[in-house]
């Protein structure tokens, strides 16, 4: 009787000894969004609490278990330049709008960023520092080159740059649209974002000075780049307006919502998962990325 109870019991650790070697188990990862709320006059809306919003995923409603309206969290801004051939006239005062833009907005010992430019090659020109004077400096250093490498420049900077940052990641691109030379395809560019939690903020200079023959079309993939992963695209129509746009750039940095669930759907297969915002008020817009990337549950066993 002992002998068949303990070969019973051997059996029971064996088998689960065996299923532990052929499965690994994933708890399921907390999903966090950053957002943005706005009037129907564009205007930030920065006093809703929890109790506002309603978060889905694939059409299926989410338990919210964390909240928070974010003003002095840590910023990691990758600032991406345009100096291709068909910007060469609008690069002087493209600098110096970006150098306003960093004497605003970088807190020393809060937040960093890094200058990259591209034409027909990608370079850093500075790396990570909170030190406005150095990427000023940086900046004030670009020179107009020739051809157009703006898929490559995204994709290289997140996967280089801002893939594995803690902090809240933004990309704030400022280009034509432009691009003849690019190995990545837009569609890299989101994914490769939306993977990483990067926001892209784009500012078309088409309408400062002349125009791209195929603006229309340039504009609208950085509308994409924008929408896809909860930044937003700015079409200045001068000077005064780049600056302005600048300055807005900077303040949505600062002054952001996050929430964050976990997901009720279990299956661990990397596939792309939507997420909506719904906000109570009619009149407020939530400005969000649209989505991510589920991970990936992978099993051990024997060869």
């Amino acid at each position: 009787m002992w002998r068949a109870l303990c070969a019973g019991l051997l059996a029971v650790v064996l088998t689960a000894a065996h299923a532990a070697e052929h499965e690994i188990t994933v708890n399921v990862d907390l999903v966090n969004i950053y957002f943005n709320v706005c009037n129907r006059k564009g205007r930030l809306i920065q006093d809703l609490r929890r109790e506002s919003f309603t978060v889905f995923e694939d059409e299926k409603q989410q338990v919210i278990t964390n909240f928070s309206q974010e003003t002095d969290v840590p910023v990691t801004v990758a600032l991406v330049i345009d100096t291709s051939g068909s910007v060469r006239d609008k690069l002087p005062f493209e600098k110096e709008a970006v150098i306003d833009f960093l004497q605003a907005t970088l807190r020393r010992g809060r937040d960093k960023a890094v200058v990259f430019t591209f034409d027909s090659r990608v370079e850093l020109q500075q790396d990570y520092t909170d030190d406005p004077a150095l990427l000023s400096e940086a900046v004030r250093r670009t020179r107009a080159g020739g051809g157009t490498r703006m898929h490559d420049a995204l994709h290289a900077v997140v996967q280089e740059k801002l893939s594995g940052q803690e902090e809240r990641k933004a990309i704030l691109l400022l280009t034509d649209g432009d691009d003849n030379s690019s190995r990545s395809s837009p569609w890299e560019v989101v994914e490769t974002a939306q993977r990483n939690n990067v926001a892209i903020y784009a500012i078309s200079v088409n309408a400062l000075g002349i125009p791209l023959e195929n603006a229309a079309r340039a504009d609208g993939f950085l509308e994409m780049f924008a929408a896809e992963t909860g930044g937003k695209a700015f079409f200045p129509k001068g000077l005064k307006e780049l600056s302005a746009y600048f300055k807005r750039i900077s303040v949505e940095l600062q002054s952001q919502y996050t929430i964050a669930y976990r997901s009720t759907n279990p299956k661990r297969d990397g596939t792309f998962r939507k997420i909506r915002i719904d906000v109570k008020d009619l009149h407020y817009s939530v400005r969000s990325r649209s989505g991510y990337y589920a991970p990936i549950q992978f099993t051990a066993g024997r060869e």
